[in-house]
């Protein structure tokens, strides 16, 4: 076999997964703590050898940057160490956008992960993408920092709409992300039959989930 089909032959049997943080000046005050919280989905992915994850981040003024698809766990803690905060306005649509993109290929993704703590963007076009997200089945999982309203309005209407998951933190919360990031994992490496096979709290907490937003 050559190396290039070798090569394929490896990325055809990835599960990927895009890992998408808000890193505008709203979060800036709490982003040492977010950042370790971060490091959970990827200490969370060593359980799955081919788990492949892209780092997407947004800030400033129309700064959206994603990395290739990594799937060393010091290469992706490098990239996600090297982002800094700067102020601007949400680009929640050129995420989902992005994730749509990347739909087909020898490996398409299979979910998104986004922590955030705002929403400055048009409701109906965001649920208009989220909407195709879920005829696609590519559902989102969103953890918001903080307990902004109507960030959690919208961001819950975005997990619904495309058959994801929702679910709030805070510095108190660290342990709790933590299992549910590794549900989401499972769940992308083996769908609802991981979950339902799993003993794990955090897996029958994501599975209710998901069964609800389903019905």
């Amino acid at each position: 076999m050559s190396k290039a089909k070798a090569i394929q032959s490896v990325q055809s049997r990835q599960t990927k997964l895009i890992f998408a943080l808000d890193a505008t000046a709203s979060r800036e005050p709490t982003w040492a703590t977010a950042r370790k919280l971060h490091r959970d989905l990827f200490n969370a992915s060593v359980e799955d050898t081919n788990l492949a994850i892209q780092l997407c981040y947004y800030r400033g003024l129309g700064d959206f940057q994603y990395s290739p698809w990594i799937t060393n766990a010091s290469e992706l803690l490098a990239h996600m160490d090297d982002v800094v905060c700067l102020g601007g306005p949400t680009q929640l649509e050129r995420v989902l956008r992005h994730y749509l993109a990347q739909r087909s290929g020898l490996a398409p993704v299979k979910a998104l992960v986004f922590v955030g703590d705002a929403v400055e963007e048009s409701n109906d076009t965001l649920a208009a993408l989220a909407g195709e997200c879920g005829l696609y089945n590519l559902p989102i999982f969103i953890f918001q920092e903080g307990q902004d309203p109507l960030a959690e309005s919208a961001f819950a209407m975005l997990a619904r709409r495309s058959g994801g998951a929702y679910a709030s933190f805070d510095h108190t919360s660290a342990d709790r992300l933590r299992e549910l990031l590794g549900a989401v994992v499972r769940f992308t490496a083996g769908g609802i039959k991981a979950l339902t096979q799993s003993g794990r709290e955090s897996d029958k907490l994501l599975l209710k989930q998901l069964k609800t937003d389903r019905d």
